[in-house]
């Protein structure tokens, strides 16, 4: 299968790369970060052994889409998209935590609370709640950013600021930032018949000092979505519910057990699994931004992406 898993371009003033779980970014004279996303799949902050077609192409689009969707509220890194799989924007100094938002009782939230525990990053979650419960009001969960290999560790607002990871009136911004497009994100995938469980945002600092959101936001991977319809008669009657995300993936790789942990191995991914991942990632898109998914000429992708972004580049 044709995917892009790693790249390894040189392209005019390029100062460093980073390679990330998903992304490569490239530095581009200290002024502009040309981002790759690829085909890479990474689940409990594992990268896969195998790529999954048009995911990169999926990832960047409905992220861009996001941005555009979300400037008025929010200001964001993102200059051009000069190709399927690439975003380009300012140079920014990130903020070394993750913002993860959660409006109900899902996921790791759900996992550290069948365990009794009832405070997460220094936030208490009522009792008396089950598993994909809505929680009265949104709550905001980081986590530290790992460096590749590493895991995100969960941190409290209070240990952020006693630590000095962010001062406390940028947080103040992040935490505002983060509400605002967790609250649009809720109102665009409910038009769409669809909830927005939870989800992360990531925001850094221009040379000019101003926080804006980057990478990723309101993608499958960075975001849990419920189809709304069914949903209360499926927490009625105690069923899982029907879901939007990269959950599917680890339940899969739960199930064949692996979840990251020490001396796990990692199942493999038969040529079919792979085209079914990519055919869930599809209707991913497809969902959550309404309109059809047109898939870009893969049969030599580097070559496209380097055609594409050296022209933006030259421009």
């Amino acid at each position: 299968m044709n995917t892009i898993t790693t790249t390894n371009f040189n392209f005019p003033g390029q100062k460093s790369v980073y390679r990330g779980k998903v992304r490569e970014v490239y530095n581009i004279n200290d002024e502009l970060l040309v981002m790759v996303a690829t085909d890479r799949l990474s689940a409990f902050d594992v990268v896969m052994p195998k790529g999954i077609p048009y995911k990169g192409q999926i990832l960047n689009q409905i992220a861009t889409k996001f941005m555009q969707l979300t400037e008025d509220i929010v200001p964001n890194w993102l200059i051009a998209t000069p190709d399927p799989n690439v975003a380009v924007g300012h140079l920014c100094q990130p903020f070394k935590v993750e913002m993860v938002i959660r409006g109900y009782l899902s996921g790791h939230a759900a996992r550290e609370y069948a365990a009794g525990r009832r405070v997460i990053c220094g936030v208490e979650m009522p009792e008396g709640l089950k598993e994909n419960d809505k929680f009265p009001t949104p709550i905001i969960t980081p986590t530290t950013k790992a460096d590749n290999g590493s895991h995100d560790e969960d941190i409290s607002r209070e240990a952020i600021l006693a630590n000095g990871i962010v001062s406390e009136e940028d947080y103040l911004i992040l935490e505002k930032y983060t509400r605002a497009l967790y609250q649009r994100g809720t109102e665009i995938a409910a038009s769409r018949g669809l909830i927005l469980v939870d989800t992360k945002y990531e925001f850094g600092k221009t040379k000019d000092g101003k926080i804006v959101l980057i990478d990723e936001i309101h993608t499958p991977d960075s975001s849990r979505y419920f189809y709304a319809e069914g949903y209360q008669e499926r927490q009625d009657r105690g069923e899982d519910q029907k879901q939007l995300s990269k959950e599917f993936v680890r339940r899969w790789l739960i199930e064949n057990g692996f979840q990251g942990k020490e001396g796990q191995q990692i199942p493999d991914m038969t040529e079919e699994y792979i085209e079914t991942v990519s055919e869930r990632y599809i209707e991913l898109y497809e969902n959550i931004l309404g309109e059809s998914f047109v898939k870009a000429d893969i049969s030599n992708i580097n070559e496209r992406i380097e055609k594409n972004v050296l022209a933006f580049l030259n421009k």
